[in-house]
């Protein structure tokens, strides 16, 4: 199977219930990470680098940060004249899709029927991974399935819409539990399936003529006897956002250089929009230790621990630790921060001092003034 017989349907809003505090004013899709990219950046660049040229991604409202973020596409090679990528909001009156993917897909059922390709891969935007679906499309054609899913061995401590599979050594899955946490390893579902667009047709209209909306349950659990399911492991390094805490961790864990090297491989790129800001600027008695900044940003302070996004100011005599601060943000001269996620155009007032804890970091909303 070759890329180019791939189109991608992305959902920019899955999940994004689970935090709030981030997807207040933006879709689960355009919350920052890392210093420079979008969670969105993830999944379409690993659809890019697997040869995928038509993409589209289904919104709900608050999508304005993510249409600025993606434009054209171009930042992707997605700006064409056929094909590219297309953002596919929510049309007439309805501000929502309330009832899932099933009602999702029913109501993109024109663009998907109009694709010239014969495979479609749906992703959720909430998994940070490095994903080469190159490989991906081969198995699925190796195992002769119907659908293919993916998932990654971990811990699963959050109950709410999880996917947890059983898969036999033939690579096939035989039971499908969802809303069902684990302390121990299992094979949690990464939101990822790829199947015929036919097939995809035929389910969706079957579900929406019973009144069955929820595609993990009513697609890939209802029918498992009847199709042919395999399961596809991802064992890279890979994080789903699934609260709050875990969105922290996550960019915690990008100062391991294995991990580092697993998400940002540069074989297989993470493709962003680019902002042409000038290098970092850092003051004389500046300390930075064990840090990610970003370009654009003027440091004079301590930061240690800490992932900087583009165009921060750290003012001489503040100190960082442990932070996860966004763009534009400044913090100035007495604050000490511990465990503080701020977002973007935050402002903290001279002798600030806020200090959370690793469960339980503080996160300051946007444009707030401390």
């Amino acid at each position: 199977m070759r890329g180019n017989n791939v189109m991608g349907i992305l959902f920019a809003y899955a999940h994004e219930e689970r935090v709030r505090t981030l997807t207040e004013n933006r879709v689960m899709a355009s919350i920052p990470f890392g210093g420079r990219y979008r969670l969105v950046d993830f999944i379409l660049s690993g659809l890019v680098n697997s040869g995928v040229n038509r993409v589209g991604i289904i919104t709900e409202e608050n999508y304005l940060s993510l249409m600025d973020h993606l434009g054209s596409g171009k930042a992707w090679d997605l700006s064409r004249k056929n094909e590219g990528l297309m953002l596919l909001p929510p049309f007439g009156t309805m501000k929502n899709r309330q009832n899932g993917r099933i009602e999702a897909l029913s109501s993109i059922k024109r663009y998907i029927s109009t694709s010239t390709q014969e495979y479609i891969l749906l992703g959720d935007c909430d998994f940070i991974a490095n994903s080469d679906f190159s490989d991906v499309f081969d198995f699925h054609d190796e195992m002769e399935a119907d659908i293919t899913a993916l998932y990654h061995r971990g811990t699963s401590p959050d109950t709410d819409k999880n996917v947890i599979f059983t898969v036999d050594p033939q690579c096939v899955v035989r039971e499908v539990f969802i809303k069902r946490g684990s302390d121990n390893e299992c094979n949690c579902g990464m939101g990822v399936y790829l199947m015929k667009k036919s097939l995809l047709t035929e389910l969706v209209d079957d579900c929406m003529s019973r009144n069955l909306y929820d595609f993990d349950r009513d697609v890939i659990q209802r029918k498992l006897p009847e199709l042919r399911v395999c399961g596809y492991e991802f064992k890279n390094a890979a994080y789903q956002i699934t609260a709050f805490d875990a969105y922290f961790k996550a960019n915690m864990a990008l100062f391991d250089p294995k991990v580092r090297e697993e998400l940002f491989n540069p074989l297989h790129p993470i493709y962003t929009k680019t902002r042409d800001d000038r290098p970092t600027k850092y003051g004389l008695g500046s300390v930075v230790r064990n840090s990610i900044i970003a370009d654009g940003c003027e440091i004079d302070g301590e930061i240690e621990n800490c992932v900087i996004f583009r165009g921060v100011k750290v003012k001489k005599g503040a100190v960082l630790k442990n932070c996860v601060v966004m763009q534009d943000s400044v913090v100035e001269s007495g604050c000490r921060l511990d465990y503080v996620v701020a977002d973007k155009n935050v402002t903290f007032t001279e002798d600030k001092t806020l200090m959370g804890y690793h469960t339980y970091p503080v996160f300051v909303m946007k444009g707030s003034t401390v």
